[in-house]
């Protein structure tokens, strides 16, 4: 395609470029009457002149056009590839991308399960020790309510013994004399 869009054989180039030289020869009204244009005779070199043009245009076809047509082609598959290639990368990196931020997302949720039941386990260890704790904390209380009632009971019951002895003990002092 060329840059209008029109395609032009080097056959058509050659007879559109044959059919404006004959016609420009064959009306010399088309040239200036007073002297100053160019008239062409149709002669054996006008003839010389178009197959020389026809001679050029295949031949500048052959090694010119051709390849240049060739290699923009080539060019323009290469570039179009590469964009494939750049778009396909470019879709991997984004399934890549997401799947990364949903193995995150999924690995967020696992850790935070797993620490909610690790506080969980630690609360009841907690509650286990702060209880038993508690109920030998009870146990020792008890028992030193215990030792200490009996204690009392000791000491009241050897005072009560003694209590005659103190009571005389103490009028004496009071009174100054032995009762």
């Amino acid at each position: 395609m060329g840059p209008i869009g029109v395609r032009w054989s080097s056959t058509r180039a050659a007879v559109l470029a044959a059919g404006i030289l004959t016609f420009c020869s064959a009306h010399p009204a088309l040239a200036s009457g007073e002297g100053g244009g160019v008239t062409v005779v149709p002669d054996w070199s006008v003839t010389l002149q178009i197959a020389n043009f026809l001679f050029l245009i295949f031949a500048l076809n052959l090694l010119l056009y051709r390849p240049i047509r060739r290699i923009l082609k080539e060019r323009r598959d290469k570039i179009k590839g590469m964009e494939l290639t750049i778009q396909n990368a470019t879709q991997g990196v984004q399934e890549k991308e997401t799947a990364f931020a949903k193995a995150i997302k999924d690995a967020r949720a696992k850790g935070l399960k797993e620490k909610e039941g690790l506080v969980q386990q630690a609360e009841a260890e907690e509650r286990k020790l702060i209880e038993s704790i508690n109920a030998k904390a009870q146990a020792e209380l008890e028992e030193i309510r215990k030792k200490i009632k009996a204690d009392a009971e000791r000491a009241r019951q050897s005072l009560q013994q003694d209590v005659g002895g103190f009571a005389n003990e103490i009028m004496r002092k009071i009174l100054g004399r032995t009762v």
